[in-house]
């Protein structure tokens, strides 16, 4: 993280961030209730959650921030340091395990230098394990960013890794 980027995960939230989490909470029958949400709004816009980021949400939404912490690290699709560009989350459950996955990760992490919870030098790639994605009819399995990809083998997931480069 460069350290523009690390001064804005620092910096108090901007008003127009403010203002959708805002929108966010009214649409909630409790403000609480809009945690995650509220969430996913800051990590949109910074790739992850900030200490200082994640305080300011829980007042906004009138939580303490263990309690709003609790919510983020309930979810496993919210980040609570800074993750790289694109986040690789492989699926090592059972049935991914079975079909491949220790192939997968063995060349991910050979292509691009890491293994799980790392992030490439250059901070384009964070390999993340996932419990399971729901896609096990495609198995082995993994999700770059938003975008589900099953049936991998060497060629397919080479091409994969290309096309986020």
């Amino acid at each position: 993280m460069s350290t523009a980027e690390q001064d804005l995960s620092e910096a108090p939230l901007e008003e127009a961030l403010r203002q959708q989490i805002a929108a966010v909470a009214q649409h909630a029958e409790y403000k609480r209730a809009a945690g995650l949400d509220a969430l996913k709004v800051v990590q949109k816009r910074f790739g992850y959650v900030s200490d200082p980021h994640l305080a300011e949400v829980a007042a906004l939404l009138e939580m303490t921030p263990a309690e709003l912490d609790g919510v983020a690290t309930f979810y496993n699709l919210i980040f609570r340091r800074p993750v790289g560009r694109h986040v690789i989350l492989l699926c090592d459950s059972v049935a991914c395990w079975v079909m491949g996955e220790r192939a997968a990760r063995a060349q991910i992490r050979e292509r691009l230098g890491i293994n799980p919870g790392e992030t490439t030098a250059d901070g384009r790639f964070t390999l993340l394990p996932i419990v399971c994605l729901g896609h096990c009819d495609h198995a082995p399995a993994m999700m770059v960013d938003e975008d589900q990809h099953g049936d991998l083998d060497a060629e397919r997931l080479d091409a994969i890794l290309d096309r986020y480069r």
